[in-house]
C-alpha cells in the first residue's frame, strides 16, 4: 500500500495531536478557572424579601408603553422631544450601526473570497540562468512583459466552526447594542419624569411659601399695631421680621432649584436653557396609581441591561468556542483563472493564453501554541467574567424592585401622618392667632405654630414628590419604558 507523503503525514500527526489537545487538554489550560454556566434563578416573587404583599398578575406593568403611563401631556411631549434629539441616544444608535457592519464582516470571513486581477510588468532574467539560456536560444526577448488578468478565489473551509461562531458573537453583540440603548432610553424617560415632577412639587412649594409670606406679612403690621398700643415689644416686631425675611430666603433658593430642575429636562431633551410647561395644578391631589409588578422572573424579560448581559453571555460563550477552534488545523482552498500573455496581442488567445491554478492547504500551528493557549484563557476569562456580570445585573434589578415596594408602602403611610400633622396644625395656626389678638398666647406661640405648620406642608409635597417618583421608579425597575407600538 502507498504511504502518503511525509510532508502529508506530518500534517495529519499535528492534526491528531491538537485533536487530543482540544477534546481533553484544554481543562488542563485552563486549570481553575473553569467556566460555569449563569444561575438565572430568582424567587418566585417578592414577599420573600419582607415587603407586604404587592399586585402581581399574567404581566409586568412594564410591558406597558411609556405613552400609557404619563397623563400629563406636557411630559408626553417632553418624552416625544428626548427620544428624538437627546445625544446620549444618538450616540447609542450609532454603536448599533457598528455593531451591525461588524456583523456584516465576520459573515464575510466564512464565504469564499472572489477578486478580480489585472496586471501587467516587465521581466528580466540572468543571462547564464537556465531560463536566460533557453529564452535566448529561443529568440524570447531580454526585457519580457508580463501581462494578465482574471479572477482569484479563496476560501477557508470552516470545519470547526471557528469563523462561524465569530459571526454569532458579533450577531449577539449586535442586539445587546439594541438592549443598551433600550436601558438608556427607559433611564432618560425616569430622569426627565423624575425632574418633571420636582418641577411641579417646587412650583406648589413656591406657592406655599407665597402664602405664608402674606400671613407673615400681615403678623408683622399686626405686631407694629400692638406695639403703638404697648401690648407688645419691638423683639416681637423684630422676629416676626426676620420670619419673612427666612421665608423671602427660602424662596430664592427654590428658584433656584427651578431653574436647575428645568435645565435638566432641557438637557435630557437636547435643546438649550428654555422655560418648561407645565401645570401644578392638581400635584397635590394626585394619587400615584398602582403598578402591577408581575413575578420576578419576567426581569428576564423586561429589563433591558440583563437581556444585554444575557446576549453579552451567550457572545463570550461564542468567543470562546472560536479560540477553541483555533488549536484545529486550518484548511483554504485557492483557485485563479484568467489570461496570462507577454505580448498583448496575444492576451486573449484561447486556449493558448488560458491559465489556471488550484491549490488546498491544510495549516496548523507548531510553533505558536502559547498563543493560541493565551488567547483561548483570555476568552474563557472573558466569559467567567460575563457570568458575573449577568448574576449582579439580575441581582441588581430584583433588589431595586424590592426597594421600591417598600419604599411606596412607607411613603403612602407617612404622607397619611403628615396630611393628619397639616390638618392639626392649621387648626393650631386659628387657634393661637385668636389667643394672639387676645392677649392670650404671646408671639412666640403663634411664631412656632406657623413654623411647624409651613414645614409640615413642604413636607407633605416632598412625600408626594418621593410617591410620585417612586412610581416612576418602579416602572424603570421592572424593566418599562423602552417598548413602543409595532
Amino acid at each position: 500500500m502507498n504511504r502518503p507523503p511525509s510532508r502529508t503525514r506530518t500534517a495529519i500527526a499535528v492534526a491528531a495531536i491538537a485533536t487530543a489537545l482540544l477534546t481533553g487538554g484544554c481543562a488542563r489550560l485552563l486549570g481553575d478557572n473553569v467556566a460555569r454556566e449563569a444561575k438565572r434563578d430568582v424567587p418566585e416573587n417578592w414577599n420573600s424579601s419582607g415587603v407586604n404583599e404587592v399586585t402581581t398578575g399574567a404581566s409586568s406593568a412594564a410591558q406597558q408603553q411609556w405613552d400609557a403611563l404619563f397623563d400629563a401631556p406636557q411630559l408626553r411631549a417632553l418624552i416625544d422631544e428626548a427620544v428624538a434629539n437627546n445625544q446620549e441616544l444618538n450616540i447609542r444608535l450609532q454603536e448599533i450601526i457598528i455593531a451591525q457592519t461588524e456583523v456584516g464582516a465576520r459573515r464575510g470571513e466564512y464565504l469564499p473570497r472572489l477578486d478580480g486581477v489585472v496586471g501587467g510588468g516587465v521581466e528580466k532574467v540572468g543571462s547564464f540562468s537556465s531560463q536566460g539560456a533557453s529564452d535566448e536560444d529561443h529568440g524570447v526577448a531580454e526585457n519580457l512583459p508580463n501581462l494578465h488578468f482574471g479572477v482569484v478565489a479563496s476560501w477557508e473551509i470552516d470545519a470547526w466552526g471557528k469563523l462561524r461562531s465569530a459571526k454569532k458573537s458579533a450577531d449577539k453583540r449586535y442586539l445587546a447594542s439594541i438592549e443598551a440603548r433600550n436601558f438608556v432610553l427607559t433611564q432618560i424617560i425616569a430622569e426627565i419624569a423624575d425632574s418633571y415632577y420636582e418641577l411641579l412639587a417646587l412650583d406648589n412649594q413656591l406657592e406655599l411659601l407665597d402664602r405664608y409670606l402674606g400671613l407673615m406679612q400681615s403678623a408683622v403690621e399686626i405686631a407694629k399695631v400692638k406695639k403703638q398700643a404697648a401690648r407688645a415689644t419691638e423683639l416681637e416686631v423684630q422676629r416676626f421680621e426676620a420670619e419673612v425675611l427666612e421665608i423671602q430666603r427660602r424662596r430664592y433658593a427654590i428658584l433656584q432649584q427651578q431653574i436647575e430642575a428645568e435645565n435638566r429636562i432641557n438637557f435630557l431633551v437636547g435643546r438649550f436653557p428654555q422655560p418648561i410647561a407645565r401645570d401644578a395644578s392638581k400635584f397635590q391631589q394626585t394619587e400615584p396609581p398602582a403598578v402591577n409588578v408581575g413575578l420576578p422572573a419576567e426581569l428576564l424579560d423586561n429589563r433591558p441591561d440583563v437581556r444585554q448581559a444575557s446576549l453579552l453571555l451567550e457572545a463570550a460563550k461564542l468567543d470562546v468556542k472560536s479560540a477553541k477552534a483555533r488549536f484545529f488545523p486550518s484548511l483554504s482552498i485557492d483557485a485563479e483563472l484568467g489570461y496570462d500573455a507577454f505580448n498583448a496581442s496575444h492576451l486573449v488567445d484561447t486556449p493558448a493564453s488560458l491559465a489556471y491554478g488550484i491549490a488546498g492547504n491544510l495549516v496548523t500551528p507548531l510553533l505558536n501554541f502559547a498563543g493560541i493557549k493565551a488567547d483561548y484563557q483570555a476568552a474563557n476569562a472573558r466569559q467567567i467574567q460575563a457570568v458575573y456580570e449577568f448574576e449582579r445585573t439580575l441581582l441588581q434589578a430584583y433588589i431595586e424592585v424590592v426597594t421600591y415596594l417598600a419604599l411606596i408602602d412607607n411613603l403612602g403611610n407617612q404622607f397619611e401622618r403628615v396630611r393628619e400633622q397639616v390638618e392639626k396644625l392649621e387648626q393650631a395656626i386659628e387657634t393661637s392667632n385668636i389667643l394672639y389678638r387676645s392677649a392670650h398666647a404671646d408671639y412666640l406661640e403663634v411664631l412656632l405654630t406657623r413654623r411647624d405648620a409651613l414645614g409640615a406642608e413642604l413636607e407633605r409635597i416632598e412625600i408626594r414628590l418621593a410617591q410620585m417618583q417612586a412610581y416612576v421608579g418602579i416602572y424603570r425597575a421592572l424593566g418599562g419604558g423602552w417598548r413602543t407600538a409595532e
